[in-house]
């Protein structure tokens, strides 16, 4: 059985742990407040847009027209892997990672092959990994500092400028959908080409364009795309700070834990210590009446 000053140190160890686990998990709840009313608030614009995306690209009559839809083989694929950039979140960034490596081993495996499967990582938990193992091509961690529009605009407008200029025949995003605090939903998300479910190629609108129909595809179809992949970044870090503050609520509870099996182990050390004390007290005393 250990001493008593290691056990001291040890308590005093865990419950120093225990504190910076709490103070992490009140941190991760303030910042996932806000980072839901984000995901929240824009879900519903997001989604409306892309039905109206769908639509307006099922209505074209030149498929030529729409720079986003043309449909290649995938010979040249690019991954973009959202990922955070710090860890102490559970199994929020080693799911992503490990989707890429199946897809990669699966889907793409040939591309993989040849070279010709890219990853652009975002999050310098998924870069420091990947770039290991596989192409990455460049990593955004810098966009965490300042989450916003404009910043996640200009990685969504370079991927769309690569995949019109024929880079890349398919981009598909991984990422980590928000359910709620305590539940994350891997997605697989094909960016590009623009695809259409079988609900959507059902049910058509019929719009009548103004100014005209080029205007309309020059500036909808790339908002839309900006606003899909703005969407899938708030999604991510809506999931880790919801991932974190989960793992930090486990870590703490399982520190009190071992507070408590550390103070009874204490306690049993130190009335075995004491009893030892008297029986050598006792049998010093007999042996001197003898």
């Amino acid at each position: 059985m250990a001493n008593l000053k290691e056990i001291r140190t040890r308590i005093s160890s865990v419950q120093k742990t225990k504190q910076v686990t709490a103070a992490m998990k009140m941190v991760s709840a303030a910042k996932l407040k806000k980072a839901q009313d984000a995901i929240v608030q824009i879900r519903p614009f997001a989604d409306k847009l892309h039905e109206i995306l769908s639509n307006l690209t099922a209505s074209l009559n030149d498929v030529d027209d729409n720079l986003y839809g043309k449909e290649r083989k995938p010979e040249k694929v690019l991954l973009v892997a959202i990922t955070s950039n710090k860890g102490l979140c559970g199994a929020f960034n080693a799911n992503v990672i490990k989707q890429v490596t199946v897809l990669a081993g699966t889907s793409y495996a040939e591309q993989n092959q040849k070279g010709s499967l890219h990853i652009l990582a975002i999050g310098k938990q998924g870069y420091e990994i990947l770039r290991k193992s596989y192409n990455v091509i460049g990593e955004y961690n810098h966009v965490y500092n300042e989450l916003n529009f404009e910043n996640v605009s200009a990685i969504a407008s370079s991927v769309m400028a690569e995949f019109v200029a024929g880079k890349y025949d398919k981009v598909e995003l991984v990422y980590n959908q928000f359910k709620n605090a305590g539940v994350q939903i891997l997605t697989t998300e094909q960016f590009l080409p623009i695809i259409q479910s079988e609900e959507e190629n059902k049910i058509q609108t019929e719009y009548i364009f103004e100014p005209n129909q080029e205007d309309i595809l020059e500036d909808l179809i790339p908002k839309s795309l900006r606003t899909q992949f703005f969407k899938a970044m708030l999604d991510s870090f809506a999931s880790e700070h919801g991932a974190r503050m989960t793992a930090m609520h486990k870590a703490t509870d399982n520190a009190s834990d071992l507070i408590q099996d550390l103070n009874l182990t204490y306690n049993k050390a130190r009335q075995s210590a004491i009893t030892n004390e008297i029986l050598e007290i006792v049998s010093g005393a007999n042996a001197l009446a003898q």
